[in-house]
């Protein structure tokens, strides 16, 4: 190496000037001696003269020995910093004050891919540069890395910087200053260490971003119990900017009775060592009011084996617990007037019952409804309604102050009165609510008025048990509902010999349907000359002890009870299969029950049953009362769509009853009219009856609606509504209500058929 080349250079110069002075100062000494002793014998000079030349000689010899012992030090000296600068990690140059190179190692060159010839004592940084280019391992503008690294060692500062090669590789390059001017350059690939210190920040970076967004709040403190970290949850928890934690104690910002009982609980867990998980407990937090929370907390142990941080995970279940009143207040309470449900009921009597039955007083329950409501609600909208019944509920709950009242129903509600002398609590009671409904109520600029009507019965002596006391409450408000509307009656046993009546014949009604008891009788339908269009289907009950029961008895026990769904499918189908089979293709008319519309899906029953029957859609009429859409309109309607588009025809049973019939021809668009018998009955005694049937008529003309006339039983109606161009009858006047079998030669089969009952 080059290194190399100059010392022994330095050796060879030295041992000659060594060499010439000792030989020169050999001859000064003879010469002068010479002249200083002319008359020495020619023996004598050349004893001396050998002499001199063997001092010479010896002399030469010590030299050579003593330069041959200089140089092999040297060369084992040189070779061991060769070895030292050649085993280096790092590329190495050193350079002069001039900015020559003086020194370097195989690193340096092999580092950057130099051209070995380009490699030379006293090349400029300049050239080296150049050669790094010509390699393609500088990729710094030359100009502005010498200007950089000139500036920095003429404060005598050190120069680093890294540097990107295009291969991939990053080098750290740390230029540092010596004493006497030039400066030593170190060269070392830190491509692995960037790469792990990278990794490192990367896994950090994730750590800490997993941390920051982690749902839950985490706290890590130090020894001294200063806030090291918090993650944004922790932030949200405490209602305060991280800013305003790290580095902080729990007492700089926390109240003082929670930071004092946090510290307390901290201090001891440092101590055990073990983790600790503390259940659901209130904090009262600095800017989040006072939060639910449950608290794991464990502290890390150090290599020493104690505690170095404390972390704490902290789960808000503030929401939570909120969103579980929430829930527990809507299962337990009426959305629309925030009184307690059926639910809440059903828990407050009972355990009403079980503290009388061990304290030996009395206490009373009423069952309560409000009068007309329905009427308001059908006249004024659901809107109103609703109103109207939140003002009744606040009426009410604001006079029966210390008793127990739920909403059980649309317009019912249960009263459970305090304990007391009965029944002059009850009637007090009672009495008060009714007073408190005395005046007018506005609602959207309305002034309405509503009475209640009141039925009470009183434990023990009404009922020892919840089942019995509701059932009495219930009859007694029953008989008040008949008797008198606006009253308030106290149960009686003869009440209990109805209710027990009216849930016998219930059961029955239940066994009738499963034995088939029931059967379809037909009343015909004609146009106003007399022709015969189709029948209605009417549904009759042949009790075994009590005969034939009403429909207006056993209708209204089978909607209460739910027993509608299984006998209007049963009167579905049957009458379908029925009308399928009649030779002559004639219509079948059938009622639907408001009940079949709140439940289940009525349009897939009657297609399913159409496919199955084989009946034509358009030889199907069901007729509705303005019951259906008076519960759920909207839900009605859709219904009723949906019926329409199967090709089934609707017509308005009960026209004129009702209070909203007009706006429901108006939002529905109906296939028929059927006026109701009642104004029918009395058209040869009252001119009102005979206008609203000419109105009605009218009406149908109008909007192209047939009208159809129940009740025509004598040719005096018959006559007047031929005259009013009424388009279809039904009556006693074209037939009965009879089996199909009685009108075999009407529906084309001449020979009459056994009855169809159940089943059939």
């Amino acid at each position: 190496m080059a290194r190399t080349r100059s010392y022994r250079n330095m050796y060879r110069h030295w041992r000659r000037v060594a060499f010439a002075g000792v030989l020169g100062f050999a001859v000064t000494l003879v010469a002068m001696e010479m002249l200083s002793v002319r008359s020495v014998s020619l023996t004598s000079l050349s004893i001396a003269l050998a002499a001199v030349a063997g001092a010479l000689f010896g002399v030469s010899v010590v030299g050579a020995i003593s330069s041959w012992r200089i140089r092999r030090k040297l060369a084992g000296q040189n070779m061991q910093l060769d070895a030292a600068l050649n085993n280096m990690i790092q590329g190495l140059c050193m350079f002069d004050a001039q900015d020559r190179l003086l020194v370097w190692n195989e690193r340096y060159r092999s580092m950057y891919n130099i051209d070995p010839k380009r490699m030379r004592r006293g090349a400029s940084v300049r050239e080296l540069l150049d050669a790094r280019i010509a390699a393609g391992t500088f990729p710094l503008d030359p100009a502005t890395y010498e200007r950089r690294l000139r500036a920095a060692l003429a404060q005598s500062k050190t120069f680093t910087l890294h540097i990107d090669l295009p291969d991939g590789r990053v080098i750290e390059v740390i230029n540092q200053p010596i004493k006497n001017g030039g400066w030593v350059a170190t060269h070392e690939d830190i491509t692995e260490r960037r790469k792990a210190e990278r990794d490192l920040e990367h896994t950090r970076s994730f750590l800490n971003t997993i941390i920051e967004y982690v749902p839950s709040p985490i706290i890590v403190k130090d020894t001294d119990l200063r806030y090291l970290l918090i993650n944004r949850a922790a932030e949200t928890c405490l209602g305060l900017s991280r800013d305003k934690v790290l580095g902080r104690t729990t007492a700089d910002f926390m109240p003082p009775a929670s930071a004092a009982q946090i510290d307390i609980e901290d201090r001891k867990l440092m101590e055990s060592g073990r983790a600790d998980f503390v259940d659901e407990h209130a904090v009262a937090t600095p800017g989040n009011g006072t939060r639910i929370v449950t608290s794991t907390r464990l502290p890390v142990i150090g290599a020493d084996g104690k505690p170095q941080y404390l972390i704490t995970v902290i789960q808000d279940i503030t929401e939570r617990k909120h969103d579980e009143q929430r829930i527990a207040h809507m299962a337990h309470h009426d959305p629309l007037t925030d009184l307690p449900n059926r639910t809440a009921f059903n828990e407050c009597i009972a355990a009403t019952l079980d503290i009388a039955k061990v304290s030996g007083e009395s206490f009373a329950l009423l069952s309560i409804d409000i009068d007309c409501f329905k009427t308001m609600n059908d006249v004024y909208g659901h809107a109103v309604g609703d109103a109207l019944l939140r003002e009744v509920a606040a009426r009410m709950q604001q006079a029966s102050v210390g008793a127990f009242m739920a909403r059980v129903g649309s317009d019912e509600f249960y009263l459970i009165t305090p304990t007391g002398p009965q029944p002059a609590t009850a009637e007090a009671l009672a009495e008060k609510l009714c007073a408190a409904l005395d005046t007018d109520i506005d609602i959207n600029g309305f002034p309405l008025r509503v009475a209640l009507t009141i039925g009470v019965a009183i434990f023990p002596q009404d009922g020892g048990d919840v089942v019995t006391l509701i059932a009495n409450a219930d009859a007694a408000l029953f008989r008040a509902k008949l008797e008198a509307r606006g009253s308030i009656r106290f149960f009686e046993l003869a009440m209990d010999k109805q209710l027990r009546d009216k849930r016998a014949l219930q059961q029955d009604l239940r066994t009738a349907i499963q034995r088939q008891e029931v059967e379809l009788y037909y009343q015909p339908q004609a146009r106003i000359n007399g022709k015969v269009t189709g029948f209605e289907a009417l549904v009759r009950w042949h009790h075994p002890r009590h005969g034939l029961v009403s429909p207006t008895i056993f209708i209204p026990l089978a909607e209460e009870s739910g027993l509608i769904m299984d006998l209007g499918e049963w009167i579905l189908r049957s009458a379908c299969r029925e009308a399928a089979s009649w030779p002559q293709p004639l219509d079948i008319a059938i009622n639907l029950s408001p009940v079949q519309f709140r439940h289940g899906d009525l349009p897939k029953l009657v297609h399913e049953i159409l496919l199955e029957t084989g009946l034509p859609p358009g030889r199907l009429a069901l007729e509705i009362t303005e019951g259906v859409l008076i519960d759920d309109f909207n839900r009605a309607v859709s219904i009723l769509r949906r019926l329409k588009a199967l090709g089934v025809r609707i017509a308005m049973d009960d026209f004129g009853t009702g209070y909203s019939s007009l706006s429901y021809l108006q939002s529905f668009p109906f296939d028929k009219i059927k006026i109701d018998k009642s104004f029918i009955a009395n058209l040869g005694h009252s001119q009102q009856a005979a206008t609203i049937v000419r109105a009605v008529i009218a009406l149908g003309r109008g909007l192209d609606l047939p009208v159809l006339a129940e009740g025509v039983e004598t040719e005096e109606q018959l006559k007047f509504l031929a005259g009013e161009s009424c388009d279809e009858i039904q009556g006693y006047l074209v037939g009965r209500p009879k089996p199909i079998a009685d009108y075999a030669e009407l529906t084309g089969r001449g020979i009459p058929r056994p009855r169809l009952v159940v089943g059939g």
